[in-house]
């Protein structure tokens, strides 16, 4: 006979098997349910994918662009002059400011004049005396020469007189010559300009004597409107600079480091008949009118030569262009797959050729309107989506 309690322990294992197997039935159906609903989201999910990579483009675009060859120049005077004294005397007054700009004939530096005055006076004087004594020389010629035809006078007499108004003659003739010079002496006590141009220090002030012998200027003055600019360039340009020479001149800029302002202008006019062997550069200079003269003797300046002009050229910014191991290359923007300032980008590989100020030429690899990236590159890679925003609001 079995016991009643043995039956009761039977019916509870049977009765927590089946809650196990309700249970697990339930955790299944659970389970199942939930990796339908992932399988069906995650298409979803993956169809949408990162957010597109803000960027700024531009086109590509024909432009006309100079081969320009940048240089450092160095500014030279047209014309230099060291003025000196060309008399001894002392300095009475200056008539110039140190710094000023002087035009050709100004008086600059007064001498006493006094000394030279008194020298012309004197020289003056001389003469007139001589011309008085030949006179009477003259007259004596005549008479003596008519007293001699007569046999009255002697032929020595004659002869006598005709010497005296010969040397009386070459006196005067000296004595011209002094005064000459004596009006030299006076002129040049006061001292001119010698050209257009500024002047520099005044090194000898009013009161110091001065000789004509002294290597010491007095001041130096330099023509700088215009101005010089001197500077060199490989030679294997020299075959290009002949012709441009040769067809009309070569144009440069030139403007001092630092300066916001437009560049100087000016021409080519001296090209050297030899290359620098040490360097293998050739010197050319250039003539800038410098009319506003911020262009001053041993200044330097960055030079720009215009050799030629590439017409219709493709041109893109120079921050399109990024770099890689297999060589430089932009990120352009898929034909077609523009929509709502969004686009995927592809990775193409560029020739660039001049770079001109802010843009570089392509030689090959884009084409007329193709659409570059210009910033934002480091966060794409080929088949990114990107949203173009504009300039002003990228930073």
């Amino acid at each position: 006979m079995t016991a009643p309690g043995g039956t009761w322990d039977r019916v509870m294992v049977k009765v927590t098997r089946r809650a196990v197997v309700a249970a697990g039935v339930l955790a299944a159906f659970a389970a199942g349910i939930y990796y339908v609903a992932r399988a069906e989201s995650a298409p979803k999910n993956a169809r949408k994918g990162p957010p597109p990579v803000p960027v700024i483009t531009a086109k590509v675009e024909a432009a006309d662009v100079p081969v320009v060859l940048a240089a450092i120049g160095t500014v030279q005077a047209r014309a230099s002059v060291a003025v000196r004294s060309r008399v001894d005397g002392h300095i009475l007054e200056t008539h110039f400011r140190e710094g000023q700009t002087v035009a050709k004939g100004d008086l600059l530096i007064r001498i006493d004049p006094r000394p030279f005055a008194a020298q012309l006076k004197q020289a003056e004087a001389n003469v007139a005396r001589d011309r008085a004594q030949l006179a009477k020389v003259r007259a004596d010629l005549a008479r003596y020469g008519a007293l001699t035809e007569r046999g009255v006078a002697s032929v020595q007499k004659h002869e006598e007189a005709q010497a005296a108004a010969s040397s009386l003659e070459a006196t005067i003739r000296g004595g011209e010559a002094a005064i000459e010079f004596a009006r030299l002496q006076l002129e040049y006590s006061s001292i001119r300009s010698p050209l257009d141009g500024r002047a520099g220090s005044l090194l000898v002030s009013a009161g110091n004597l001065v000789r004509g012998t002294d290597a010491a200027a007095l001041v130096v003055i330099n023509e700088i409107r215009p101005v010089y600019v001197s500077f060199t360039l490989p030679e294997h340009h020299l075959g290009e600079i002949r012709r441009r020479m040769n067809e009309g001149g070569l144009v440069i800029e030139a403007r001092p480091p630092d300066d916001p302002r437009p560049p100087a202008t000016g021409a080519v006019d001296f090209v050297n008949n030899a290359v620098d062997p040490a360097t293998g550069s050739i010197g050319l200079r250039a003539t800038v009118a410098n009319a506003d003269e911020r262009l001053l003797p041993g200044q330097f300046a960055n030079v720009r030569v215009t050799m030629d002009t590439f017409r219709g050229a493709l041109v893109v910014p120079a921050q399109a262009i990024q770099n890689s191991q297999k060589g430089p290359f932009v990120f352009v923007l898929k034909a077609g797959s523009l929509k709502d300032n969004q686009a995927e980008v592809e990775q193409r590989y560029v020739k660039p050729g001049t770079q001109f100020e802010e843009r570089v030429v392509i030689r090959e690899g884009l084409a007329a309107g193709d659409i570059v990236v210009t910033e934002g590159q480091l966060r794409l890679q080929p088949g990114s989506r990107v949203v173009i925003r504009p300039a002003a609001q990228t930073s």
